[in-house]
């Protein structure tokens, strides 16, 4: 077997909202329907869906792994997501295994955006 991907899918409360938060992070988006887009960087994506259950999205979290959390953080907090679009961002701690940082998006789906140690 030859793998190719995996990919999440997550749910969006507010879809239009959503969608341009993420294009905004950076990602660029392929619309698969009117309900659904693939958010993509790069070979990495995941499903954005015009879908909403508060369970479900309350307990979705992605890890995004970066090689310099420092300077990836940097130029992700200058593009002024969390006052354009009410997000929050955790700052970077350092931990025993690397360190990361957190994100909650537009619905409350966790992102971890970290840095292993090698």
């Amino acid at each position: 077997m030859n793998i190719k991907s995996i990919r999440a899918f997550i749910g969006a409360k507010d879809y239009q909202l959503s969608r341009e938060f993420y294009k905004d992070w950076g990602f660029e988006e392929l619309q698969i329907s009117e309900k659904m887009s693939f958010f993509r960087m790069d070979q990495f994506g995941f499903y954005l869906q015009n879908y909403y259950a508060k369970e479900w999205v309350d307990n979705t979290m992605l890890f995004l792994e970066v090689d310099d959390l420092g300077s990836y953080w940097k130029e992700l907090t200058q593009k002024g997501l969390d006052k354009k679009y009410g997000v929050k961002f955790v700052d970077p701690k350092n931990l025993d295994w690397g360190s990361e940082g957190f994100i909650y998006d537009p619905s409350g789906i966790l992102w971890h955006v970290g840095e292993f140690n090698q």
